[in-house]
């Protein structure tokens, strides 16, 4: 809890459509903290910059002079050391700029429950810190087309899902699951069902509901 609020976890496989799930919370007075925001700002620094340069080089660096997180991504995604050596770097920023984020929006009366839209959740063990973990759960045609659409091929996919916990054992320590091969309108009442039985078990005796 922080704040008087439950911390919901979102968890699932590439392509599972997490980031989606974890709006429909949103929808629903939910505020939600998305890692990936909080890296690509992470990646703006001029001390990240500087860092990835003198490990990497240009060749992590855009014609633009941003950094180009499929290079990023080809390096660490290929070396396991290099994976750990960048998110010893880049977690540590993400993780305060979340605490801040919190910090600075506890008063607002308006947020029903904080969700945290965090891609490696259960392997940087921040589901510890989470009141409820919801599993996205999504068939493996159905997520290799979403990825297809990101410009990955299946090997890429494969490859990037390797490096994570695998999915039976991400489903097994969750606490609730949320279908997202149904389209909108049944994943919005599963969202729906999930946050009033969280708000329902961890709150007051006169919990708040979803809007």
């Amino acid at each position: 809890m922080f704040a008087g609020r439950p911390i919901i976890g979102i968890a699932g496989g590439i392509g599972s459509g997490k980031s989606f799930i974890a709006d429909l919370f949103g929808e629903l007075g939910c505020h939600v903290l998305r890692s990936d925001d909080h890296v690509h700002a992470a990646y703006n620094r001029e001390d990240v910059r500087g860092q990835l340069r003198t490990w990497w080089g240009p060749a992590v660096f855009s014609p633009d002079g941003s950094i180009s997180r499929r290079a990023v991504a080809e390096i660490v995604f290929n070396s396991p050391a290099e994976r750990a050596r960048l998110e010893g770097l880049i977690h540590p920023i993400v993780n305060a700029v979340r605490s801040e984020e919190m910090a600075r929006l506890a008063d607002d009366p308006a947020i029903v429950a904080w969700v945290w839209d965090v891609p490696l959740l259960f392997e940087t063990g921040l589901n510890r810190q989470c009141d409820r973990v919801v599993f996205v759960e999504a068939s493996e045609p159905t997520r290799l087309a979403r990825v297809r659409r990101r410009g990955w091929d299946e090997a890429e996919w494969k490859n990037r899902e390797k490096s994570q916990l695998p999915l039976d054992k991400k489903r097994a320590i969750s606490d609730d699951l949320v279908s997202n091969d149904d389209g909108i309108d049944v994943a919005r009442e599963q969202v729906r069902n999930v946050l009033s039985r969280i708000l329902t078990r961890q709150a007051s005796p006169t919990p708040p509901q979803p809007r």
